[in-house]
């Protein structure tokens, strides 16, 4: 059995892998360029998702299961995949923690005035007059109430606020109030202080928030994007922004990445910008390789519950 790893992992990992399957061959590679030789052999692709194409699935005959060492799978090849009927896994969850804290930093940022401050102190300019607000008390809808919404949730709640979700299903989730399907998230805005988009790139999320949207809730409002930038139209979060609808936007992921220097978001006051950096976690690929490892023992025992097992129609 051939095990071809397109990701660049470090050494202890490799090593520990060697000795747990002493049986399997293990090909670690530094990128697809310099997997593409051995494609052909491998039984199973490791890979970040981003390096395979339809010519590739073609090429690799014996392939039978890609695990994804990442949530995202929006350039996989899905049509090439389900035809040849292999199996694709992902690393969904390992992004919960960074990612949860990552949204409370950018929050805490916002409402505690940090950008002002860090620049008063630039200036030696000691102002107490820096208008600052709370969490406590305040509403925030979560559109994705998967592992990264639940982890964002459960934070909420720490910090006593009401907390709200959107979800396909619309299925009660814990330490939420209140879920609805997507089709009802107009209802749930007005009183929405905090959204946080977590949604993943889909057919049926691709453009999903509207101006209209943004218009119904308060003006107050701050909106984070960390989940995928074809979630909103950037045209309509900077006139949401620029006319009012919102107080505040902030935004680690984007259409075009990286974002362009010349790209209005940048010289906007009340935008914060992050370069695709809140699931960055120093313990990202033992996390994913945890589920690696649980989806290998579960291959070889001929058994059929693999953890994240991505249903091809769907992409996710």
């Amino acid at each position: 059995m051939i095990i071809l790893f397109s990701v660049k992992v470090s050494e202890k990992h490799r090593t520990r892998l060697r000795e747990n399957y002493p049986d399997i061959n293990f090909i670690f590679c530094q990128n697809m360029d310099d997997a593409k030789k051995d494609l052909k052999r491998a039984d199973v692709v490791v890979t970040y998702g981003n390096d395979l194409n339809a010519r590739l699935i073609d090429e690799a005959s014996q392939l039978k299961w890609i695990m994804v060492l990442s949530a995202g799978l929006e350039k996989m090849p899905f049509e090439a995949i389900s035809q040849r009927g292999i199996m694709v896994t992902n690393a969904r969850g390992i992004h919960k923690t960074p990612m949860a804290e990552y949204a409370f930093a950018m929050l805490l940022q916002v409402t505690r005035q940090v950008k002002q401050v860090i620049a008063n102190e630039a200036e030696r300019n000691w102002d107490r007059s820096v208008r600052m607000s709370e969490l406590s008390g305040k509403t925030m809808l979560i559109a994705g109430t998967g592992a990264i919404g639940k982890e964002v949730a459960r934070l909420a709640k720490a910090f006593r606020m009401n907390v709200n979700g959107v979800s396909r299903s619309g299925r009660p989730v814990e330490n939420f109030d209140q879920t609805v399907k997507h089709d009802e998230l107009g209802k749930l805005l007005p009183e929405a202080d905090f959204l946080v988009s977590v949604l993943p790139s889909t057919k049926e999320t691709n453009r999903f928030f509207t101006f209209d949207h943004f218009r119904k809730m308060p003006a107050n409002a701050v909106f984070l994007n960390m989940g995928r930038g074809d979630a909103v139209e950037e045209d309509t979060i900077l006139k949401a922004v620029r006319e009012g609808e919102i107080a505040h936007a902030v935004l680690d992921v984007f259409d075009q990445e990286p974002l362009p220097e010349d790209h209005p978001f940048w010289t906007e006051d009340n935008i914060t910008i992050t370069p695709h950096i809140s699931g960055v976690s120093p313990h990202y690929h033992r996390r994913a390789l945890e589920i690696f490892d649980e989806n290998l023992q579960t291959y070889l025992n001929g058994g059929t519950d693999y953890k994240n097992e991505i249903d091809l129609t769907r992409g996710y």
